[in-house]
């Protein structure tokens, strides 16, 4: 029951506050757009505004760790996992530039949505193909004029905590913008507010974990397209990713609800027996590992020689 009346306060003080932000927010938006083209006040207002929930919630204390790894005047393609309806909150207390990649409907919401739209956040119509390919070119336009982009990878929020698979939207983007990625982890939000339903689960935690952005690795390719890659820079990159996959390695082992087997690509390539064997033990033995083996194409090895 105190939850539950809990809850009907929060949600309340949601809406009445919004009705107080958003003038606010339309002042900044009509004020600084001519001087302020990618609209960074307007987003820092809107990170402040989105970041209240979270500071007035006693019940939700929020640790930041990594906001260091986000690099001053660099442009990213930001992608977190998806677990809460809480998340998009809880990401504003990053207090980071980007633009929202976010569904058609949140911007349907009066006074939020409508903020949304003042900062040119990116619509999409889950399901359209056309407005997949619109947000796709919305997208590459606003990385183009210096904008960082936020996405959820997996799509929708996640309906047990656990990470679903990714679409490759964000990836695409990276490769073609030529923009590193940076991986978001969240955790707990899903115990705060689970998918379905608006009642708040009591105190609970909240962690925001900034990963290492991923670096572009596409050295062999771009050798054969042109100068060979920097040997140092070659030097430079290598324990960056390293550190990377181990701090990788230890989120996934720190998770209970997670099982993951680790496959070395290059083992894979050259036995690709045992490794499918390995797979199919792993994903409880009810594949066929001999054609998972004879799928695999030595000659196809990306770096190769």
């Amino acid at each position: 029951m105190l939850r539950r009346v809990f809850s009907a306060l929060f949600w309340a003080f949601l809406v009445l506050s919004s009705f107080a932000m958003f003038p606010i927010a339309l002042l900044i938006w009509a004020v600084t757009a001519p001087f302020d083209p990618r609209l960074r006040l307007l987003h820092r207002f809107t990170c402040f505004w989105g970041s209240l929930y979270t500071w007035m919630n006693p019940a939700w204390p929020v640790q930041l760790v990594g906001r260091e790894k986000i690099r001053s005047g660099v442009t990213y393609v930001m992608v977190a996992n998806h677990q809460s309806l809480l998340d998009i909150l809880v990401l504003f207390r990053v207090f980071a530039h980007f633009k929202w990649v976010s569904k058609i409907e949140n911007f349907r919401i009066p006074l939020i949505g409508w903020n949304m739209s003042l900062n040119r956040y990116i619509k999409l119509k889950r399901g359209d193909r056309a407005s997949v390919v619109r947000m796709m070119q919305e997208c590459q336009e606003t990385l183009a004029r210096g904008n960082s982009i936020m996405m959820f990878p997996e799509g929708t929020r996640s309906p047990d905590g656990r990470l679903r698979a990714f679409k490759t939207g964000a990836f695409e983007l990276a490769k073609t913008a030529r923009t590193p990625i940076l991986p978001i982890v969240l955790d707990g939000t899903a115990n705060a507010l689970p998918k379905r339903g608006f009642v708040l689960q009591g105190r609970h935690p909240i962690r925001i974990t900034i990963l290492d952005e991923v670096l572009a690795s596409q050295r062999v390719m771009l050798a054969r397209r042109g100068p060979a890659p920097d040997a140092a820079e070659d030097a430079r990159l290598l324990p960056v990713l390293e550190e990377q996959l181990a701090e990788l390695e230890r989120w996934l082992d720190a998770r209970e609800d997670l099982a993951w087997l680790r496959i070395d690509y290059g083992e894979l390539v050259a036995e690709p027996g045992p490794v499918a064997a390995r797979m199919n033990a792993f994903l409880g033995g009810g594949l066929d590992a001999a054609a998972m083996a004879a799928c695999v194409d030595p000659a196809l090895h990306r770096q190769r020689r």
